[in-house]
């Protein structure tokens, strides 16, 4: 563990203060199509059948909440501006993940059971949203958010510090959303084709 955090805090160093584009950008590709094949690990057909559909879903997304983030709400100059771009863009596509693997994985054993497609599509939908949900009614009370606690103790208003987390907070419901009814949208074919 201490291997692995000193090694990714020297890369983290190096990429905050590279100004390549490139590097941005093959970094913020990587994230994205390591989340994809990460995302499809609970499915029981075979990756490379979805694979596609799910980096599709993922980076729509991911990618449109990272726009909206990145150059409407904070108006990071410039855009590639690797100290914001790639954390925020790591809770994203992370949250993208998650939520892409969930409504796979239930959409699935929804059509095992015979359910409609469009049963299994709102049941996946709702399974895949749960985390998010949970975390937006129990942020405060029951978990305390890293970033906010962190901007506090660095000096920042209480007040500046929960308008961040509420807009990162936002942000992960709008990936894990989007990304999840994206993915059940691009599967359907396949699917009904199974039925």
């Amino acid at each position: 563990m201490l291997g692995q955090l000193l090694i990714i805090g020297y890369f983290l160093t190096y990429l905050f203060e590279s100004d390549n584009v490139w590097v941005i950008l093959a970094v913020l590709s990587i994230m994205v199509f390591s989340a994809s094949w990460i995302a499809l690990r609970t499915t029981k057909v075979s990756r490379s059948s979805f694979y596609a559909k799910a980096l599709c879903a993922i980076a729509l997304g991911g990618g449109i909440n990272l726009l909206i983030v990145t150059q409407g709400v904070l108006l990071i100059n410039p855009w590639y501006s690797p100290r914001f771009l790639i954390p925020l863009a790591g809770m994203i596509f992370a949250g993208a993940m998650n939520s892409v693997s969930i409504a796979a994985e239930r959409i699935q054993t929804e059509m095992k059971r015979n359910v409609s497609y469009k049963e299994a599509r709102g049941i996946a939908l709702k399974a895949s949203l749960i985390p998010i949900v949970n975390s937006l009614f129990a942020v405060g009370l029951v978990s305390l958010p890293g970033m906010m606690t962190g901007q506090i103790l660095s000096g920042v208003s209480p007040l500046i510090a929960a308008r961040y987390q509420i807009m990162v907070m936002c942000m992960l419901f709008a990936s894990a959303g989007i990304s999840a009814a994206c993915f059940m949208t691009l599967i359907k074919s396949d699917l009904e084709g199974d039925v």
